[in-house]
């Protein structure tokens, strides 16, 4: 039995605190792909055009930015289950208000709304897990690393579904199924110690003071900037029905999911965490100009691809940013977090943008541009990305023979 089997094996043995916090986390993760199949459905239910229904991913992802300022200072008071449970609560909220929307200003409003509720829930989950995980801090950031593939994979399919009916009503589900989330943490979750010094808005700011931690900010921002115009303008491309995009982008989720969790630890320990990240980010670069200029069949089959890339990325720019600064855990993702977050608010936004001003094969070469950029500052700040002048092989942390890292 190898490492990861280990690790999977005490990943079920969970209180039911853990399960529930867990579940939570899966349909929050849903939320961020939930639109991508139905987003020509609500063009054409609310007479928009595609610039204007992609600003549901710019507000969503712009206000969460901001937001990852306010989450440590907000769960350093009132403490981690108090924060998970509002966060959720304005989901629940805004998601419902989303599927009552009557025009696209009132649905990108909505949104976000909904973007400051999964700050306030994301943010927090992975340290309510790790503190009332058993097994210790591997199993359970294996379990949050799950989550969130399951939840990229299930969020495209669930919005196919309930989308193929009317584009209302995965708004609605989501709604529901997070009203249950918060049922089961409010049931099963007990509060947790809250730290010892309580955080302030701008340590996350002071944090990026450390060369290594902004260089992987940097590098993660042009690399947000190339994921998010796969996630939020290649839609307009397929143009497909829900079923299909969903589909495809199921696909696309399944294998963010592996590679995020199984590959990708496995080849830093083999090759090293910086050659990982930059290979990935130049065949990703490859891989969506590719997109831009293949016919239809070639873009499905890049856009599905271009989900093992991600995964892989997802989870070594995350330990780079844990693990690069002295900076603890939240406060430096935090910091990380607010930098790159801004690129995804920012791409759904130029795409379409550029497309009008070009035409469509642009977009995809901007993309492929950021994604080398992304690449060129990990080769650039190599050594302010390695700590103790030892590069992160196979990976910053391990516990229990299973590779740390979370999001």
């Amino acid at each position: 039995m190898d490492s990861f089997d280990a690790g999977a094996g005490g990943l079920l043995r969970q209180p039911k605190a853990v399960w529930a916090t867990a579940g939570a986390s899966v349909v929050a993760f849903m939320g961020i792909g939930l639109v991508d199949p139905i987003l020509p459905s609500i063009a054409q239910g609310l007479h928009a055009t595609a610039s204007q229904v992609s600003l549901l991913f710019t507000s969503y992802f712009l206000i969460t930015a901001v937001a990852m300022l306010l989450t440590g200072f907000v769960s350093s008071r009132i403490g981690g289950r108090k924060t998970l449970l509002l966060g959720l609560a304005f989901v629940v909220v805004f998601a419902g208000l989303a599927g009552t929307s009557g025009s696209v200003g009132q649905l990108v409003g909505f949104r976000a709304g909904w973007g400051l509720g999964n700050a306030l829930f994301v943010s927090t989950a992975l340290a309510v897990i790790v503190g009332a995980a058993a097994g210790g801090s591997a199993a359970a950031i294996l379990l949050y690393e799950s989550a969130l593939g399951l939840g990229m994979a299930c969020g495209p399919l669930l919005g196919a579904v309930l989308g193929n009916v009317s584009w209302r009503y995965p708004f609605f589900g989501t709604a529901t199924l997070m009203a249950i989330g918060f049922l089961c943490i409010t049931a099963f979750l007990k509060e947790q110690p809250r730290p010892a010094r309580k955080t302030s808005v701008l340590d996350p700011l002071k944090a990026l003071g450390h060369g290594g931690l902004a260089s992987a900010a940097v590098s993660a921002f042009f690399y947000n900037y190339t994921f998010f115009t796969v996630l939020a303008f290649t839609p307009f491309v397929l143009d497909m029905t829900p079923y299909r995009s969903g589909a495809v982008f199921f696909a696309w989720g399944v294998l963010l999911a592996v590679f995020s969790v199984i590959v990708a630890p496995r080849m830093q320990a083999r090759f090293g965490s910086l050659k990982v990240l930059g290979g990935s980010l130049v065949l990703l670069a490859a891989d969506v100009l590719v997109l831009g200029y293949g016919d239809h069949t070639t873009a499905v089959v890049c856009t599905i691809l271009s989900g093992a890339f991600i995964g892989v990325n997802n989870t070594v720019y995350t330990e780079l940013a844990l693990g690069v600064s002295d900076a603890p855990r939240p406060v430096a993702s935090a910091g990380y977090n607010f930098v790159r977050w801004f690129a995804a608010a920012a791409a759904p936004f130029f795409a379409p943008k550029i497309e009008e001003w070009t035409d469509i094969h642009i977009p995809f070469v901007v993309a492929a541009v950021t994604a080398v950029l992304g690449a060129l500052v990990v080769l650039v700040r190599r050594r302010a990305l390695t700590r103790e002048a030892a590069e992160l092989e196979p990976a910053h942390a391990t516990e229990d023979g299973v590779t740390v890292f979370a999001n």
